[in-house]
């Protein structure tokens, strides 16, 4: 029996063709897909007055965690901007602080935002709580350098994409939890949220080539989760476990209709306005997984990126006394 599938956005589709798909992804393929996972970020900055510094925070147990800071040239310091953290995708298993980095970019150009983005340890060889930790220790790094920064700490968005944008919820979820730092608002990506992965979106891209499929995301939360029990795995790795979604910043959230993410992302997005939030949620219509990073080009790409950037001009105005 073949499952139905939302039809891909006809665009898309066409460009899709020409990229070698995948259904299932092992330790062997990890290993050689690793590399590609990112692009340099120089060709990223060629051309734009953008200052880009390298610092480190440190993790609970001692290790480096590295941060990319990326700023407006010749800006007033004593003007405090924004701050636009940063969490990349790659499953929990690939990428760096560079991937997907011209999405955050953007709102550097648009918002005069300060970047930062973290690296954030990796599974199989970091498990459990290490990279939303990592995440964490990032996110109180910036707040503790605001200052020398030019940062307003009243103006911190945590975003992320994929990934990325299940470690920004984890994140958000410590700092509600911790009591510190504030966060503005969170904007997750076609976040990965639920570890279970039993949606009916999930079991939909199972059994087929694709971008991220179902058996793809079960190898990504395997390594992450390591020898954790279902028991046991807190709500700050598998965000939608969290029992009460109340006090969040307000949420932006976005997914396509065809990919394994859609119905977690959107199950979210619904838990938050239950517990009285505020999240605005878009479901873009045959949009695969990572379909804005992989194709910006395509015109439902850059309708889905313009309206992110929309979105944060209303929560996210220039002068702060607005």
């Amino acid at each position: 029996m073949t499952t139905a599938r939302p039809a891909l956005d006809p665009e898309l589709h066409g460009l899709l063709a020409d990229m070698p798909l995948m259904s299932q992804l092992s330790l062997e393929v990890l290993a050689q897909v690793r590399p590609f996972s990112s692009i340099p970020v120089e060709p990223l900055l060629e051309g734009r007055a953008i200052d880009r510094y390298e610092v480190t925070a440190s993790s609970p147990d001692g290790t480096p965690i590295p941060l990319s800071v990326f700023s407006p040239a010749n800006t007033d310091r004593t003007a405090a901007a924004p701050c636009v953290y940063w969490m990349h995708g790659g499953g929990m298993v690939m990428g760096d602080r560079f991937s997907q980095i011209d999405i955050p970019l953007e709102w550097l150009d648009e918002f005069g935002a300060i970047v930062v983005s973290v690296d954030y340890r990796l599974a199989p060889e970091a498990t459990g709580t290490i990279p939303v930790n990592d995440c964490y220790q990032g996110l109180l790094w910036i707040a503790d350098h605001a200052a020398e920064l030019g940062i307003d700490p009243a103006r911190i968005i945590v975003a992320g994409a994929s990934a990325g944008g299940g470690l920004a919820a984890g994140v958000t979820l410590l700092a509600r939890d911790l009591g510190t730092p504030t966060i503005a608002a969170q904007v997750l990506i076609g976040p990965m949220l639920d570890h279970r992965n039993t949606t009916t979106s999930s079991c939909q891209y199972s059994g087929v080539s694709g971008v991220w499929t179902r058996e793809m995301n079960g190898f990504g939360w395997r390594c992450l989760l390591g020898d954790l029990t279902d028991d046991e795995v807190p709500a700050y790795v598998s965000p939608a476990l969290a029992d009460d979604l109340a006090g969040l910043p307000t949420t932006y959230i976005d997914t396509g209709s065809a990919e394994v993410f859609r119905d977690e992302d959107t199950d979210y997005a619904t838990r938050i306005w239950a517990a009285g939030g505020q999240a605005e949620l878009h479901v873009w219509a045959g949009g695969f997984h990572g379909f804005d990073a992989l194709y910006p080009q395509a015109h439902i790409s850059a309708t889905a990126r313009r309206t992110r950037t929309d979105w944060l001009a209303r929560v996210l105005p220039t002068n702060p006394a607005v």
